[in-house]
């Protein structure tokens, strides 16, 4: 019998509680007390200290051969009792055997919001302990400006005195993250997977690339930590839309916004961006795998 609100019990809790029922009619997973015990009054004042040697705090699993404890629950209902706080308690009052087993710290039980904060906490840590292969991807991606009146970077279109010239929407910031996700995983790059020579791509939405990239991040069982992409343009300006853009960039990665960096820079008037021919973008990927990947 387990109690669900102690979804950290192990295997080895189970069994050992499992194997207790070879020697007793009854077993619980339970730990020793470490803590120092005060009995007290109404008014919390200290009336004892409990000695705490042979004292342990019940956990489960608790084990049963089911027609003992069906039996031992069928008396305490028939006598009135509804004051037992477990299987246990119900067990020893019916004069069975229960022994106890060793039991896990870990294995706590979630009462107050802060034991699920707690729980929260613990579980990313232990997500992040088994995805121990931490690796990062880079991205770089040119397009040329053409005859239009909007650029679309990281999912947002942006009013402009022309568009990116693209087999695909052209969006070059997408684009870019895309081949730094790749990268990361050592799976090519954008175009080897959708080749410009390909029709059914053209016009496409670069999401779809960026979207294919991650699924390939997933089946291995991993995840993106981080992502930050720097645009370098003279125009048009970045700033106004870059929370759209690092908002649109985490609802297609799925992942928290505090995850997604966009900065933008002009080249200085040098070069084809100083000459506003086109925007280049840079970007860098953190991934997380498994280690056995």
């Amino acid at each position: 019998i387990h109690d669900a609100a102690r979804p950290f019990v192990s295997a080895e809790v189970i069994a050992r509680t499992l194997a207790g029922l070879d020697a007793a009619e009854g077993t619980l997973a339970a730990v020793e007390i470490v803590d120092t015990l005060k009995r007290v009054d109404g008014d919390g004042r200290i009336v004892e200290t409990v000695p705490r040697e042979r004292v342990h705090a019940a956990q489960t699993p608790q084990g049963f051969r089911y027609p003992a404890i069906r039996a031992a629950h069928a008396r305490a209902a028939e006598a009135g009792r509804d004051d037992f706080t477990d299987d246990a308690a119900v067990a020893e009052w019916a004069g069975l055997d229960v022994r106890v087993v060793a039991g896990d710290p870990a294995n706590v039980k979630l009462t107050t919001s802060s034991d699920f904060e707690k729980a929260e906490a613990r579980m990313s840590l232990d997500r992040f302990a088994a995805l121990a292969d931490v690796r990062v991807g880079q991205g770089y991606d040119v397009h040329a400006f053409a005859p239009g009146d909007a650029v679309t970077l990281c999912g947002v279109s942006i009013p402009h005195v022309a568009r990116l010239d693209g087999h695909s929407d052209a969006d070059v910031a997408l684009h870019a993250l895309t081949d730094a996700i790749l990268g990361a995983l050592g799976d090519g790059d954008i175009g080897a997977h959708f080749p410009p020579s390909d029709a059914q791509w053209r016009g496409a939405d670069s999401a779809l690339f960026l979207r294919d990239a991650l699924a390939r991040l997933a089946a291995r069982g991993g995840m993106l930590a981080h992502a930050d992409v720097t645009i370098v343009a003279e125009a048009p300006k970045i700033g106004p839309h870059r929370e759209a853009m690092r908002a649109r960039l985490a609802q297609i990665c799925a992942c928290p916004i505090d995850r997604i960096g966009v900065k933008a820079t002009t080249n200085e008037k040098l070069g084809f961006v100083g000459r506003r021919e086109g925007i280049a973008v840079l970007a860098a990927a953190t991934i997380r795998l498994p280690l056995s990947d």
